[in-house]
């Protein structure tokens, strides 16, 4: 899978609470830093996802995918956001995604 689709897949599964499909597309060293917590491990975000989102009937706008091929990372930054169903928006935010074997091991969010 290519790192952009990764990305595209990761907020596709949190918009339409697939965490069958969010645990294929992250790594199992995955690892979330945000403004309010952090996640270690891959089940414990994913289990915050599934019965503690604050915000379930969300989706995700994407605004602007950057990418950075040089260095020794491979790296895709995402800035958008997050937006009821209704089409309010709730936060913006910038996602940085780092990568294991195609699969999402690393999330930095900032939020504004």
């Amino acid at each position: 899978m290519s790192h952009l689709k990764a990305v595209h897949s990761y907020y596709d599964a949190l918009d339409e609470g697939d965490y069958d499909a969010l645990l294929v597309v992250l790594a199992p060293s995955f690892e979330q830093t945000r403004p309010d917590r952090s996640f270690t491990t891959r089940q414990s975000f994913i289990d915050f996802m599934q019965e503690d989102r604050p915000h379930e009937d969300t989706s995700h706008e994407i605004d602007v995918v950057y990418r950075n091929e040089t260095g020794e990372h491979d790296e895709l930054a995402v800035r958008g956001r997050v937006c009821t169903n209704g089409g309010a928006e709730l936060v913006g935010f910038f996602d940085v995604f780092q990568f294991e074997d195609g699969r999402i091991s690393q999330v930095q969010t900032y939020t504004d």
